[in-house]
């Protein structure tokens, strides 16, 4: 059997990662079986070179590969993309057409991105794993396939599945071996190896002088996160390649093509309030807002307990804690309060109405403080982008025409 340095040179897999190495080696051993293969990491990994290592090693190897991506093909599409159609079966459909499955028979199928996949095409994969059996989009005639499924994700599927957005059957049917890569950020050893490697590529494609690292351009280069793993650093490489004069890149330059990196560190609020984004806004509303209506909710609280008080000292004694919460740190007179202990002076502040309810008052009042925030925040909005209201809408996170609407509700004047 082909051993790992041997399986590296022939598909062109760069890297002495440990990780790397143990992840190669069970691709080897699995490949001669028929066992059904998943292949997992982040976006941009390398997980497509796996799957034809896989093939090119097992006794398929003569037969078709056949590569999908899932998240490529439209919902609507996709039963018949894999499992082919009758004529006449939608619209458009004018002659029958066999599917991948159909067309791969003896050979090996590759689903990139099966995470992707509709709930109800999910069904369909499940039987041909189970059983080799499938039917065409519009036909009742079962037709059986003889294929071995690797399958690739860089979705959490243990988060999918929760969700009940991936069948946990067809999870556990498609990773009867699984195989996990790691991201390049946990192969730092490996990152100049592939940036040289790019380099001498692109050096050869456009015919011009191979760049290379200095000292610090190399430590500032392996220090980086590369949340778009070996795509992104096959990028940088290219960019530098084309761009730049100098064939020596020093750290300083490098960096010009790096993304910004954002500490990872707590938010400072401007206790004022003023200045700060939009989101800073918000999230200071929301947490005045929910304070605000704690507060009433209190206020109704003791407006209830001192209106069925017979004796209005004792029940201030009682509750002054909660008075001291309202009010502040001194104990407010009787004048200061908002109401007086009897259901007959309630009545007198509301004279022609014999139906009143404090507690309604209170709601509304609650009601009309959202108002004026929501209202202070739609100007504030216009304002910062001088009355666009497509941006404006854009900031707030609500569509131009519900902007219009409330423009319109409000009667603001633009």
């Amino acid at each position: 059997m082909d051993n790992v340095q041997n399986i590296k040179q022939r598909f062109g897999i760069i890297g002495n990662d440990t990780q790397l190495n143990f992840a190669i080696g069970k691709a080897v051993r699995v490949a001669p079986t028929e066992i059904s293969v998943l292949v997992t990491g982040e976006s941009g990994v390398g997980k497509e070179v796996f799957p034809r290592i896989i093939h090119q090693l097992s006794n398929r190897k003569h037969g078709k590969f056949i590569a999908v991506n899932c998240g490529a093909i439209p919902e609507g599409t996709i039963d018949s993309e894999l499992f082919g159609h009758e004529k006449g079966a939608f619209t458009g459909a004018t002659q029958t057409r066999s599917g991948y499955f159909e067309v791969a028979h003896g050979g090996t199928i590759f689903l990139d991105e099966v995470g992707e996949l509709p709930l109800a095409t999910q069904v369909r994969l499940l039987r041909v794993l189970e059983n080799g059996e499938f039917l065409k989009v519009g036909s009742s005639k079962v037709q059986k396939t003889d294929v071995r499924v690797v399958a690739a994700t860089n979705v959490k599927m243990m988060e999918a599945i929760q969700k009940g957005k991936f069948r946990e059957d067809l999870y556990y049917r498609l990773s009867t071996v699984e195989i996990n890569l790691p991201p390049l950020r946990e192969r730092k050893g490996d990152i100049h190896l592939l940036f040289r490697k790019f380099a001498a590529d692109f050096a050869q494609k456009y015919r011009m002088p191979t760049i290379r690292l200095d000292e610090q351009a190399q430590s500032l280069l392996e220090q980086q996160q590369w949340a778009g793993n070996i795509r992104q650093l096959r990028n940088v490489a290219e960019q530098l390649s084309v761009l730049e004069q100098e064939r020596t890149i020093t750290a300083s330059l490098l960096r010009q093509y790096l993304p910004a990196t954002k500490a990872n560190l707590p938010a400072v609020i401007n206790k004022n309030g003023s200045g700060g984004d939009f989101a800073s806004e918000r999230e200071i509303l929301y947490k005045v807002l929910f304070d605000m209506k704690s507060d009433l909710n209190d206020l109704k609280k003791l407006t209830h307990e001192l209106m069925n008080a017979s004796n209005m000292d004792q029940a201030k004694a009682q509750h002054e804690g909660l008075i001291q919460k309202i009010y502040g740190e001194e104990t407010p007179s009787d004048e200061a309060l908002p109401f007086e202990p009897s259901h007959e002076s309630v009545r007198e502040s509301a004279p022609y109405n014999d139906n009143f309810d404090y507690a309604e008052e209170v709601q509304e009042a609650e009601t009309l403080s959202l108002q004026d925030k929501e209202l202070e925040l739609i100007v504030k909005a216009l304002e910062r982008n001088n009355g666009r209201r497509k941006a404006a809408a854009a900031e707030l996170g609500i569509s131009e025409r519900t902007l219009y609407r409330k423009i319109k509700q409000f009667d603001l004047d633009l």
